[in-house]
């Protein structure tokens, strides 16, 4: 038997491959963090076909989060003033099944929520959906992931029919053009950057193209870095798509033989001119040629997009104009080309698999399709109609369904709302409404546990055996290699308790995570994401494997399994033929405008991870990112009086935060930048979506957290970092 345990790095989409042994082996001294502590050894596994043994500080360091501040047993109480007390499990599931038998019979299921993450495996994932919409009849089952990739699964769907990324990151390394917009891969996804980078360097002819209003580690390493306004993206998506078609930089064998629309799209790129595109942008008519001659001289283009296109107002229009630009010149179904999103967290793109957003069904379904939710029900035994027609509530709806009374039982798992949902103020007020909060996460306390009625302790990373889909749509099995501590359960266990307690046995008599696996598969059989031919077993034995991957004894005639997506030109249209999107820009939500003149956007930085929760307790990466601060470019910062780490109070209408400053060219004048990370357990007055407003894509309904208008107010004081959180779990 291997020292080593092989599992998955549960951080970013990017799916890296981990090898794990214990801290003490024979022949070695124990391996212990700075405090003392025994400390599990992390290394890249080379054999995993995404990262091929490479791992960033975050993957390298996540074992000393492993016994830090955890939660180790079920807490109770009666109101938000009290402190909690200890519970066993058996008075915990008590409560909470009563709670849930209440409110369905008082104000029905409607007023059930469920708020689930990305972190989850896909045996967690499912097992909710399983619950919530069909035991239960409630659709209002959302993910984090509504913040993070909704935009993109809009995108996929309305141009292709179908949800997934077509593309894989062997076309990194077989590219012409690399076109990253709306991305810092460099820090939010290393490995995949490294890759790009890499194969960049090596074949000088290989364009890459950044688009991004910050000069990020991702810009430096650009042939073309176009600094766009915020809001601009589709001006100059739809600009390039004017010169590739005055250019005839167009296949219109491909456009006629395989797409739809493309008259309307046409028709709308007519009024995006060089000259007016360059203005609108703020950049260069040159730049914006280069641009273009880039893209259509190229033979193979690979476009690569993450949280800068999706979190916005215009996300699911954003994407399909990305779309549109590989459709107009017959980029996509072959190596080194595709549009290609980054997923955010490590499961997302399982969390869609198994139907975790509140419009979305197990197997690539949706909710208003009746054939869909009659084949789930059949599938789970439910009656006919069980399951609800009308989508269940977003992750906003939620918090606007604690406002107005609407949602009596809120029930949140492995992720921080309270730092992470925009409009910060008005989400914790709203959460401090709710008549009866159960809070599931591994760690304690985080900035949401606050808010929580119940804790429900929750294994984590490690200490529970399941599946994980990478970006790349590349299955990966995630094995346990140590018990949870003291009391913490897996969360599709506890999901699967209180399903059996609630009436349900025959649908939750699992015994344990392959045979749930095992049960969603068949869910996938003659769907987009067929996955009918992975197990446990298989995964185990044979490691990672990319869907689609259908069993053998159905796959004759077929293709079994495949890198990419699309290389036979049809798509999960009706008529077989991809969907141009006809999109005018319409900008940003809230605009600057004199009271409120700068635009402020966020994101991750390489060492942190969202709210903290694991990185930072983390020493090594707490050393590397030790404060929050404010990116300002220095012309504005002159006109204010701001000098380098100087506090800066940040405000926008509706509300304020204070951050060091960071005089710096990288950033775009009229633009400010912040990480969002800092919730209020880890600075003083430093959150990023106490800033933020919800405007959302009408499609994708994913929040515009990545710009919002705010002023900025030179003071003196500074921020308070604070410093509990790399205390070792005592009790």
């Amino acid at each position: 038997m291997s020292e080593f345990t092989k599992t998955l790095c549960p951080y970013c989409g990017v799916g890296c491959g981990l090898e794990v042994s214990p801290p003490a082996q024979h022949g070695k001294a124990t391996n212990r963090d700075s405090q003392g502590t025994p400390n599990w050894r992390v290394r890249g596994d080379k054999a995993h076909p995404s990262s091929q043994g490479m791992v960033c500080v975050k993957g390298a360091t996540i074992a000393e989060s492993l016994d830090k501040n955890r939660l180790h047993y079920p807490m109770v109480r009666d109101s938000l003033d009290q402190e909690f007390r200890r519970v066993s499990w058996d008075e915990a599931f008590n409560i909470i099944t009563q709670r849930i038998q209440t409110v369905c019979f008082t104000q029905g299921a409607e007023a059930l929520c469920m708020y689930g993450s990305g972190q989850f495996q896909t045996e967690d994932y499912y097992i909710a959906q399983k619950l919530m919409k069909g035991c239960l009849g409630s659709n209002n089952f959302d993910a984090n992931s509504r913040l993070c990739m909704s935009s993109a699964v809009a995108g996929y769907i309305q141009s292709f029919g179908a949800d997934g990324p077509p593309c894989c990151y062997e076309d990194l390394e077989l590219t012409d053009c690399a076109f990253l917009i709306g991305t810092n891969t460099a820090e939010c996804h290393p490995i995949i950057f490294n890759r790009l980078e890499k194969y960049h360097k090596k074949n000088r002819k290989v364009k890459m193209i950044v688009v991004d209003p910050r000069r990020t580690p991702t810009a430096e390493a650009a042939d073309l870095h176009l600094a766009i306004r915020p809001g601009t993206d589709i001006d100059l998506l739809n600009g390039i798509a004017h010169l590739l078609m005055r250019w005839n930089y167009i296949d219109t064998m491909f456009m006629d033989d395989c797409t739809s629309n493309f008259p309307a799209y046409a028709q709308v790129i007519r009024h995006y001119p060089p000259e007016i595109v360059a203005s609108q942008c703020g950049i260069s008519i040159e730049d914006l040629e280069t641009a273009a001659r880039y893209w259509g001289e190229s033979q193979r283009v690979l476009s690569l997009w993450s949280m800068g296109v999706n979190q916005s107002s215009e996300g699911t229009a954003k994407v399909r104009t990305i779309i549109n630009l590989h459709l107009m010149t017959g980029q996509i179904g072959k190596p080194g080309a595709g549009p290609f999103s980054l997923t955010g967290q490590p499961n997302a793109m399982g969390g869609r698999e198994a139907g975790g957003l509140a419009h979305l069904l197990p197997g690539y379904r949706v909710v208003k399709n009746p054939q869909h939710r009659a084949e789930v029900e059949e599938f789970w035994g439910l009656k006919p109609g069980q399951i609800s027609p009308n989508p269940g509530l977003t992750a906003w709806d939620m918090i606007t369904g604690l406002e107005n009374d609407a949602v009596e039982l809120l029930w949140i798992a492995a992720t921080n709302p309270a730092v992470s949902m925009p409009d910060l103020e008005r989400t914790k007020k709203a959460l401090l409404r709710s008549p009866f909060t159960i809070y599931q996460d591994a760690y304690y306390p985080t900035e949401t546990s606050a808010y929580a009625h119940v804790l429900l302790p929750a294994a984590q990373w490690g200490e529970k055996t399941g599946v994980m889909t990478n970006s790349e749509r590349v299955v990966t099995l995630c094995q346990a290699f140590r018990q949870p501590p003291r009391e913490a359960k897996a969360d599709w266990e506890i999901f699967a308790e209180v399903g059996r307690r609630l009436g349900f046995e025959r649908e939750f008599a699992f015994v344990n995570s392959a045979e749930v696996y095992a049960e969603f598969v068949k869910l996938t059989s003659d769907r987009p994401c067929d996955m009918t031919g992975i197990n446990h077993a298989q995964l185990q034995t044979e490691g990672p494997t990319q869907w689609p991957h259908l069993q053998e004894s159905r796959g004759a005639g077929r293709e079994t399994s495949g890198k990419r997506l699309y290389t036979d030109l049809h798509f999960h249209t009706p008529d077989g033929r991809a969907r141009f999107g006809a999109y005018y820009s319409k900008g940003l939500a809230e605009p600057p405008d004199p009271n409120y003149p700068f635009v402020l956007t966020n994101g991750r930085l390489y060492g942190h991870w969202h709210t903290q929760t694991r990185t930072g307790r983390i020493e090594k990466i707490c050393k590397m990112h030790p404060e929050p601060f404010i990116e300002i470019h220095p012309r504005d910062a002159a006109r204010l009086g701001i000098v380098d780490n100087q506090c800066v109070e940040v405000r926008s209408r509706r509300g304020k935060a204070k951050f060091p400053a960071k005089v710096t060219k990288a950033i775009a004048p009229g633009t400010v930048f912040v990480p969002m990370h800092w919730g209020s357990l880890w600075a003083d007055n430093a959150e990023a979506n106490a800033l933020t407003h919800p405007e959302s894509c009408p499609d994708s309904l994913q929040p515009e957290l990545k710009a919002c208008a705010v002023q900025l107010i030179p003071i003196s004081v500074q921020v308070t970092v604070k410093d509990y959180q790399l205390q070792s779990s005592q009790s």
